[in-house]
């Protein structure tokens, strides 16, 4: 599919206005994407677990009203205005007016809250988007007069694709538990237009996969995710870095058909580590791990050592540890955490996630 194919048919149906509300889960990357080019798209293919209960929910009120040469929009955290999310917004609804055009004809209120702490870490921008989105696009299906096709193929696309122009990573946020985002040759129908469901065999091992998240820092990002990925332009190991993606997607190809955890962990805990390197070698430079990260790492590394397990971690652009465990070890890494790790989290803090099936409209 190309960006055309995105663009709407006539409109069939007139709304005075009405309500329309979507939960939208995070999702945690296990490939990651770090780089993009063009609008919003990835310089390499990622593969990411979609969460369940880290998720956003977006409540969009609409009222139709003369067509305005602006968008006409307020946004509403947990009841609250929050006028310092609204740049971000518009700058969302310039990039995807043309593939919805219907905006101008509309006054919105957009009420979000998230099941978990704002700031923590967990990437609101991916839940949030792609909630937002989700409910653009129920609203163009009855615009178009076809309502009951949100469930289908060709919507979810859309939604992702719309998604992706206001964060990357929420792309991979309208399906799940598996989905890849980023053109890749093994990976049939994969785009880099949109997120897919991953298409292939996986092993039962991976089936409610777990995911702690610990929160080590709750503030804000030290560097912001645009500023990160602009970093990999002229980055003197950017091309080799976007090699070394793809070809670790290929290899848990056959990792996630055979369930070999083993080898998944090396993968896993491998690309957040280059992630990682990839900030402290770029110009300017960052560390946005902490010292109770390495800590956290340390510990996890002892206790698979130690006592035979498959924990492992891997990490976002910033301070945060998730603790990712087969759900048959879920009583023994829990005990572990609550006891060794839990010193290292703010406050002691963490939530308990899984991964879950995606966006879903109430």
């Amino acid at each position: 599919m190309t960006e055309k194919d995105f663009l709407p048919t006539s409109y069939s149906t007139t709304l005075d206005s009405g309500t329309i509300s979507c939960q939208a889960p995070s999702n945690i990357a296990l490939v990651k994407y770090w780089g993009k080019y063009g609008e919003q798209l990835p310089q390499n293919a990622s593969v990411s677990f979609t969460l369940s209960n880290c998720k956003t929910k977006t409540t969009l009120q609409f009222e139709k009203t003369a067509i305005s040469e602006d968008f006409q929009f307020e946004v509403y955290l947990d009841g609250k205005r929050e006028a310092s999310f609204e740049p971000k917004i518009k700058k969302f609804f310039q990039r995807i007016e043309k593939y919805v055009p219907f905006l101008k004809g509309y006054t919105f209120r957009i009420d979000t809250s998230n099941s978990f702490p704002h700031s923590s870490g967990i990437a609101s921008s991916a839940s949030g988007m792609s909630a937002l989105a989700v409910c653009l696009v129920a609203l163009e299906s009855k615009l178009t007069g076809t309502p009951s096709e949100w469930s289908s193929n060709g919507a979810k696309k859309k939604a992702s694709f719309l998604a992706r122009l206001g964060s990357g990573s929420a792309s991979r946020s309208i399906e799940g538990p598996l989905v890849v985002w980023g053109k890749h040759s093994k990976v049939e129908n994969s785009s880099n237009l949109y997120g897919t469901t991953y298409p292939f065999k996986v092993h039962k091992n991976f089936s409610n996969y777990q995911d702690t998240i610990l929160l080590v820092d709750k503030g804000e990002k030290q560097v912001s995710s645009t500023v990160g990925h602009d970093l990999m332009h002229n980055h003197p190991y950017a091309a080799e870095r976007f090699k070394e993606a793809n070809n670790n997607l290929t290899k848990l190809i056959p990792i996630f058909e055979s369930g070999n955890l083993s080898e998944f962990i090396k993968i896993v805990e491998s690309e957040a580590l280059q992630l990682h390197a990839m900030m402290m070698a770029s110009q300017p430079y960052f560390i946005l791990m902490k010292p109770n990260t390495l800590e956290i790492i340390n510990r996890i590394w002892e206790y698979r050592k130690e006592n035979e397990s498959n924990v492992c971690f891997t990490l976002d652009a910033g301070a945060n540890v998730h603790v990712l465990y087969p759900e048959n070890e879920t009583i023994k890494i829990l005990e572990f955490i609550k006891n060794e790790l839990s010193q290292f989290c703010k406050n002691g803090e963490f939530i308990n996630d899984l991964t879950g099936a995606g966006a879903t409209l109430e």
